[in-house]
C-alpha cells in the first residue's frame, strides 16, 4: 500500500496528531499540489492562493521552493517530508551494494540544523512503526533497516558531495551565510547530481529577505507560472493560523520593513548591497598579505574590540600614499580580549604606532587595556554608518589597495545597506554574518583620509 504525503499527515497512527488538525490545512494542500496529489476545491483555492497558479498540478514537481513567514511552521514540516521521504520510499533496487539513499537536510548553522534533527528524531521516536526502523541514530544522522538516512548537515557545498541523495530539504535558505559569503548556488550545483540518481526532490523552505540569492531568483523565474519547479510564498498566519495576530501588529509598529518580510513573507525591497564585488577584487594587490614596515612611512591603526564570542578582536595598520590609503596588515583574533589587547599593541609598536582609533565599545576597557602597553587609545569621531560611507566613497573612487584576504573581501561584499524605520540609511552585516575586518578597514580608511587625524600621526613620529 502507497502511503501518500497527505495519508502521513491525517493518519493518527502516523503523524495525524500533529499534521491533521486545521492549523497545518494550507501544509497539507500546498504538499498535496506539490507531489501531484488530487484536491479538494477549498485546497485547490488554498494551492492556487499560495502559489499565483491558476491551475493545480496534475502530476509531482520536482522542486519546491517556499517562502514562508517566520513562525509559520517550516522547522516541523521539514521534519516530516526528511522522515517521508527517507521511510517511505524504498529505493534499494537502485543502490549499489553499501550506497545508502540519503535525505539530506541542510541548515544555516549548527543550532539551526540541531532544531530541525530534534523535530525529526521526536516524530520518529513518538511512532512504534518508524522507532522498529531505526538501525542507529547519533545527534546528526538517523540511518533506518531500509537503506535510507536521514543526515543534517551545515551550509557547505563541500559537505554535500559524494552523496547518493533521495531528497535535499533546505531550511532558511535565505541566510546561508558563511563568513559573508552566501553559499546557497555552489550548494544547488553540488546537489542537483547527487540528486539525479533516485530522482530525489529539492525542497527549499525560508523566510524571505533581500531580493538576491537563489531564493528571491527561483521566485522571479516561476512564482505564478505552470512549472516542474513549484514556488510558493504565504504569510506566517496563513500557514499557522494559531500564530496570535498581536504578534504580528507588534512587529510592524516596531519595525514595518522587517515584519513584512518576516511575517507577511514579502521579499525586502529596501536593502542593497553596499560595495561591488568587482570593485573589492580590483582593490586587492596580488601579494603579500601583509607589508611590514617601511622606514620613513607614517603608519595609523585602527581596532575594533571584541569581548569573545564568535566577533574576532580586529585591527587594521596602513598609511597614505598621494591620495590612497594602503591597507598594510588587517589581523583578527579570537581568544581573551586582555591577551589579545597585549598582542594588538607589539603590532602596533612594530610599525612604529603609538596611538590606535576605535569605538566605544566596552566604556574604557580598551583605553585602559592599550594604556597598558603604552598606546593610546582614541574614539572615532564617526558611528559605524560614518565609517561604511568613508569606505564606500574611496572604493568608488579606487583610492584604497586591500591586502590578498578574502575572509576580509567576503565580508565588505556582505556588507547591506538598509533603510531604517525614521528613513536614515543603516549599513551592516546581514543576519548570522560578520564584519569585524570590513570594520577595521572602514575605521583605517576613514582615520588616514581624516587631515587633522593624520597630522597627528605623523607629529607623534617627528
Amino acid at each position: 500500500m502507497t502511503v501518500t504525503i497527505t495519508d502521513a499527515m491525517t493518519d493518527r497512527q502516523l503523524f495525524g496528531g500533529t499534521f491533521g488538525g486545521d492549523s497545518f490545512a494550507a501544509w497539507r494542500a500546498l504538499l498535496g499540489g506539490f507531489y501531484g496529489l488530487p484536491l479538494n476545491d477549498p485546497e485547490a483555492d488554498t494551492f492556487k492562493a499560495i502559489t499565483g497558479r491558476t491551475e493545480t498540478p496534475q502530476e509531482a514537481a520536482h522542486e519546491l521552493w517556499l517562502a514562508v513567514g517566520r513562525r509559520g511552521g517550516k522547522s516541523h514540516v521539514a521534519g516530516l517530508l526528511a522522515i517521508f521521504e527517507a521511510c517511505f520510499h524504498d529505493h534499494r533496487d537502485r543502490l549499489a551494494p553499501g550506497e545508502v539513499a540519503t535525505c539530506m537536510v541542510i541548515a544555516s548553522d549548527r543550532r539551526q540544523a540541531r532544531a530541525v534533527m530534534r523535530y525529526i528524531s521526536g516524530l520518529v521516536s513518538e511512532n512504534p512503526m518508524l522507532r522498529r526502523m531505526v538501525l542507529r541514530e547519533n545527534s546528526e544522522a538517523i540511518e533506518f533497516r531500509n537503506r535510507a538516512a536521514i543526515e543534517v548537515h551545515t551550509a557547505s557545498h563541500r559537505a554535500v558531495r559524494g552523496y547518493t541523495l533521495s531528497a535535499a530539504i533546505l531550511d532558511e535558505i535565505a541566510f546561508w551565510h558563511v563568513e559573508g559569503a552566501n553559499p546557497d548556488v555552489e550548494i544547488i550545483a553540488a546537489l542537483r547530481p547527487a540528486l539525479a540518481t533516485l530522482g530525489g526532490k529539492l525542497i527549499a523552505l525560508s523566510s524571505p529577505y533581500a531580493r538576491r540569492g537563489v531564493l528571491w531568483n527561483q521566485y522571479r523565474r516561476h512564482f505564478g507560472h505552470d512549472s516542474p519547479v513549484l514556488v510558493a510564498q504565504a504569510p506566517s498566519m496563513t500557514m499557522n493560523p494559531t500564530l496570535p495576530q498581536r504578534v504580528v501588529d507588534d512587529a510592524m509598529k516596531d519595525d514595518a520593513a522587517r515584519a513584512c518580510a518576516e511575517y507577511l513573507a514579502q521579499f525586502r525591497s529596501d536593502i542593497a548591497s553596499l560595495i561591488d564585488p568587482d570593485l573589492i577584487e580590483r582593490a586587492q594587490r596580488p601579494k603579500p598579505r601583509e607589508l611590514p614596515a617601511a622606514r620613513g612611512t607614517h603608519y595609523v591603526a585602527f581596532t575594533d574590540p571584541a569581548g569573545g564570542g564568535q566577533d574576532e578582536f580586529t585591527l587594521a595598520i596602513g598609511h597614505r600614499e598621494g591620495d590612497a590609503v594602503v591597507v598594510d596588515a588587517v589581523r583578527g583574533l579570537h581568544g581573551s580580549p586582555a591577551e589579545i589587547a597585549k598582542e594588538h599593541a607589539g603590532v602596533l609598536r612594530s610599525y612604529g604606532i603609538k596611538r590606535v582609533t576605535g569605538d566605544r565599545y566596552a566604556g574604557r576597557w580598551p583605553r585602559d587595556e592599550f594604556l597598558k602597553h603604552g598606546i593610546r587609545y582614541e574614539v572615532s569621531e564617526l558611528d559605524r554608518n560614518g565609517l561604511y560611507l568613508e569606505l564606500l566613497a574611496a572604493m568608488n573612487s579606487g583610492r584604497v589597495e586591500l591586502p590578498p584576504d578574502q575572509k576580509l573581501a567576503r565580508q565588505m561584499a556582505a556588507l547591506e545597506r538598509r533603510t531604517g524605520r525614521s528613513g536614515r540609511d543603516m549599513i551592516d552585516h546581514p543576519p548570522g554574518g560578520h564584519d569585524d575586518l570590513a570594520n577595521a578597514v572602514a575605521g583605517l580608511v576613514a582615520v588616514v583620509k581624516a587631515p587633522r587625524q593624520f597630522m597627528t600621526h605623523t607629529e607623534l613620529r617627528l
